[in-house]
């Protein structure tokens, strides 16, 4: 029996060092700040959530929660709110990622919100409170020759007067908004794209969530839609942590990876506040 008693005492001594190391053992980040913040993905216009597949992809492999809601393209300042009631759902830390139009919409959304640690634009759009959209894509985009040449004008059903859904023609689309993806991708791409109404690009930006929140910036240098300089501008102004990737504007497809690292690192330094 006294041989018995013994060999359980050990038995337990053993089960209980383990959990008396961890207590010893210095706090990891992860153990530091256990609640992995949400990260939302939000899309630009001629695209939707698929767009960000492959983004989401890495980000749920390396254990973060991802949402990738639609964005209505239908008015900034709807388009915002939109977003906003969505952000309000999620309890925790949130990183806020925009991709083009998609970046006009954070701006907006994120204001006031303090669960927003952080705001990631990929190729995007970081208005000031009065500007709009349509004048920071800059003479040399793709997006600023002639109308006739660049849109299909569809009606949609309520629209206000002189409104339409804006589709991108095919040329612009595959040679342009889409440059760097393989042909028969883009063809696709093209297919499914959602249009943007008329007005949105016209609306002004409310106050600019960026600054009062630290904000990270994937500059594509191949970009046509967006050219390279007039991002650069947008990021120093909201002093972006910037980083460049030689790819045109949907970098979030052609280079998953290095967008997806910029993300990371969004969370990695906003994870003490």
């Amino acid at each position: 029996m006294k041989r018995l008693l013994a060999a359980a005492v050990v038995v337990l001594a053993s089960l209980a060092l383990p959990s008396t190391l961890a207590a010893a053992r210095p706090a990891t980040p992860e153990d530091a700040y256990p609640v992995k913040p949400t990260v939302v993905l939000v899309h630009g216009a001629w695209a939707d959530g698929s767009s960000w597949s492959g983004v989401t992809q890495r980000l749920q492999e390396a254990g973060y929660p991802v949402r990738v809601p639609p964005n209505p393209l239908r008015s900034l300042p709807g388009d915002a709110k939109t977003v906003a009631d969505f952000l309000s759902t999620i309890t925790g830390p949130i990183v806020l990622v925009g991709h083009s139009y998609g970046g006009a919409v954070i701006t907006n959304a994120a204001t006031g919100n303090d669960d927003v640690r952080a705001l990631v634009y990929v190729d995007a759009f970081v208005p000031d409170e009065g500007e709009t959209v349509a004048p920071l894509v800059g003479d040399d985009s793709i997006l600023a020759g002639d109308p006739a040449l660049v849109f299909d004008y569809v009606p949609y059903p309520g629209a206000p007067d002189g409104d339409a859904d804006l589709y991108l023609k095919e040329s612009v689309f595959v040679s342009g908004f889409a440059s760097g993806v393989p042909a028969e991708q883009a063809q696709v791409l093209w297919a499914g794209q959602r249009p943007l109404a008329a007005t949105a690009s016209n609306q002004e930006s409310g106050p600019a969530a960026w600054k009062t929140i630290p904000s990270w910036y994937v500059l594509g240098t191949l970009d046509q839609v967006i050219p390279a300089d007039r991002q650069r501008a947008m990021a120093e102004r909201a002093r972006s942590g910037i980083t460049k990737v030689e790819a045109g504007h949907l970098s979030l497809v052609t280079n998953p990876d290095e967008v997806t690292a910029v993300i990371l690192d969004a969370v990695k330094h906003t994870s003490a506040t």
